[in-house]
């Protein structure tokens, strides 16, 4: 997790003003953690605002990660109902396209139905399930 709209580790103002209560930063963040030490990748999850276009918006904040390579983004618009999931050239070996759609379905059924931390940990389960042990 890095700074800015990315869940920080530490609460503060912007976090409690934020979509998530203090269990759901929970949640996600132990299903980063999990999602990190299943696989040997770097998970992370950003929640704001994405200008267009979204793909290419996505892509820059994948790059500022400290490793972009071993890094899967999840890129969530939820004022605009937008997700992208962007993969490093080192994820992309482990994660087809095909398992970031199925994770993405999933997650935007959850988001549909209102449970946006929900979603975010399920589809972070699913994409380590399928990225599979390093």
């Amino acid at each position: 997790m890095t700074a800015g709209d990315l869940l920080p580790t530490t609460a503060n103002a912007e976090v409690l003003d934020g979509p998530f209560t203090t269990r759901q930063l929970l949640r996600i963040d132990e299903a980063l953690r999990a999602a990190d030490s299943n696989t040997g990748l770097t998970f992370s999850v950003f929640v704001g605002t994405i200008d267009d276009p979204l793909r290419e918006n996505a892509e820059k904040l994948h790059a500022q990660l400290a490793d972009p390579a071993k890094s899967v983004l999840l890129a969530i618009d939820p004022d605009r109902r937008q997700l992208e999931i962007v993969t490093g050239s080192v994820a992309r070996k482990r994660l087809a396209d095909r398992d970031c759609k199925l994770a993405a379905l999933s997650m935007a059924a959850a988001f549909s139905g209102g449970d946006l931390a929900g979603g975010i940990v399920s589809g972070l389960a699913q994409l380590a399930d399928h990225a599979g042990r390093s």
